[in-house]
């Protein structure tokens, strides 16, 4: 398999959250797409951060499970190199989501 970082389609990054995309042809999903995302709450403060995918039951198939995790820790690492972490956003576990993809 690629490294993650090779096969973004799409990222962005901000303070107000943002996200990035992958397509999973490397994986055996043929023109599917599978995005790791943060919504801005308002206030300052970011929501969760989530996993959104083109295939309808990803979920139920653990090798997507296991790479939505994946995603999520590469959208993670981006903020974290640009700086975009701060004291108020550092734990977003448990926080609202209230925006179902990129």
């Amino acid at each position: 398999m690629e490294n993650i970082a090779e096969l973004i389609t799409k990222e962005k990054y901000s303070c107000r959250g943002g996200g990035c995309e992958i397509e999973l042809s490397s994986y055996g999903y043929e023109g599917e797409f599978m995005s790791a995302y943060q919504n801005y709450l308002g206030g300052g403060m970011r929501g969760s951060i989530n996993n959104s995918c083109t295939i309808t039951d990803w979920y139920n198939d653990d090798s997507l499970v296991s790479l939505a995790s994946e995603l999520r820790n590469y959208y993670c690492e981006q903020l974290e190199l640009r700086e975009l972490v701060d004291e108020f956003n550092e734990d977003v576990v448990g926080r609202p989501d209230s925006y179902p993809g990129l």
